[in-house]
């Protein structure tokens, strides 16, 4: 069985073919690359020039005279270590509802197979389709009625609730042998006992992909942040940053943005694997 492409096999297997192969992925590759490495770059940069460079017209790509003060600047007036404090509170606090009620929820629809099972995961997949502006106002009168503003609750509840998250976690429930369940049945497991000894070990990939989206997200969140958290003790990092800028230098503001963009840095590349293996995980071997 043949595929047809735009290039035949024996064209792109000769020479000129070979070099006009790699010329066009080089040129992709390095494109893309770029596009989205840049914006990092130039903060980073930003922050070792001083105010003046900043603004001189045409800007310049490399720093005259590198310095990490702003780095140390910013971390003092913005009051960094405070702001990262909190914003892993709330992200840890977001991580434990996330595995609770996402995980116990799509388990109930893979494998418990609740009347309405149907209707209901096809509810919180159309949520998926309203946009997040949409819903901001009532979510925020919400958190007021319920006296939960300038707290942790106020961020831990929203996010505990995710309709991509259970869909991510029953698809890859679903590919579970429906024999490893009976089997624990069959030995008088319950339904929590096989969630517990048999489901939850064999899902680590797409628990993980589960976890960093719902720690990344907490860091990058802005808008909702900004309206429940207004005690400045209470801050996200991201918010923290956008109140002082108007009072600090150029460079500093980059200083502490290249900061508060450190830990999901981190994230990602201690575990861009488990985030692929979890996303294409669809059976299990054995």
């Amino acid at each position: 069985m043949t595929t047809r492409t735009i290039i035949s096999p024996l064209q792109l297997g000769s020479r000129w073919g070979k070099r006009v192969y790699w010329i066009v992925l080089v040129t992709v590759l390095v494109t893309f690359t770029l596009a989205f490495v840049f914006p990092l770059y130039w903060m980073i940069t930003g922050a070792m020039k001083t105010g003046e460079e900043i603004a001189q017209m045409p800007p310049t790509f490399f720093p005259a005279n590198p310095s990490l003060d702003a780095f140390l600047e910013a971390w003092e007036l913005f009051d960094i270590g405070t702001l990262l404090r909190n914003t892993g509170v709330y992200a840890l606090g977001a991580w434990a509802f996330t595995m609770v009620i996402d995980v116990t929820a799509a388990f109930a629809l893979s494998k418990l197979r609740p009347m309405f099972g149907g209707l209901i995961l096809g509810a919180m997949l159309a949520t998926l389709m309203i946009p997040p502006m949409v819903v901001l106002i009532p979510l925020y009168v919400t958190v007021v009625d319920l006296g939960l503003l300038n707290t942790p609750w106020a961020i831990w509840f929203p996010a505990a609730v995710n309709g991509f998250n259970i869909f991510l976690l029953k698809r890859f429930f679903d590919s579970i042998p429906r024999e490893l369940l009976e089997a624990a049945e069959i030995d008088g497991a319950g339904a929590a006992r096989v969630l517990w000894s048999v489901v939850l070990p064999v899902s680590r990939p797409i628990l993980g992909v589960v976890s960093i989206f719902t720690v990344v997200n907490v860091f990058r969140d802005f808008v909702y942040p900004f309206l429940v958290l207004s005690d400045s003790d209470k801050m996200t990092v991201s918010v923290g940053l956008s109140q002082t800028a108007g009072q600090v230098t150029q460079n500093a503001i980059m200083g502490g943005l290249v900061i508060a963009s450190i830990p999901t840095v981190i994230v990602f590349f201690l575990f861009q694997r488990h985030i692929m293996a979890g996303l294409t995980a669809g059976s299990i071997k054995g």
